[in-house]
C-alpha cells in the first residue's frame, strides 16, 4: 500500500527530504504523500524512511491504495526507468 500522512501531522518538516521518490509534498495544512509515487521505500530501504522519522507516528498505510510488495515493487521499476 502507499501509506498516507493524517492530520496528527505537526508538520515538523523531517519526512519529506527521507522520501526516495519525492512523493512527500507540503498540502494546505499538513504533509501529503502522493500515493502514485510512494513505494514504501520498496527498492530503495527495508523500510519507509517516513515512518522511521517520523516523532507522532502519523503516517499509516492508504487503504484506498491497497498494493502487494511485488506491486510496489513494480512502481519502483517504473519510477526509476528500470525495465522488469
Amino acid at each position: 500500500m502507499a501509506l498516507m500522512i493524517t492530520d496528527e501531522c505537526i508538520n515538523c518538516d523531517v519526512c519529506e527530504p527521507e522520501c526516495p521518490n519525492n512523493a512527500i509534498s507540503q498540502g494546505e495544512e499538513i504533509y501529503e504523500i502522493d500515493p502514485q509515487l510512494c513505494t514504501e521505500c520498496v527498492g530503495h530501504f527495508d523500510t519507509p524512511q517516513c515512518v522511521d522519522v517520523c516523532p507522532v507516528d502519523c503516517i499509516p498505510s492508504n487503504p484506498d491504495h491497497p498494493e502487494t510488495p511485488d506491486e510496489l515493487q513494480v512502481k519502483y521499476s517504473r519510477l526509476v526507468g528500470k525495465t522488469a
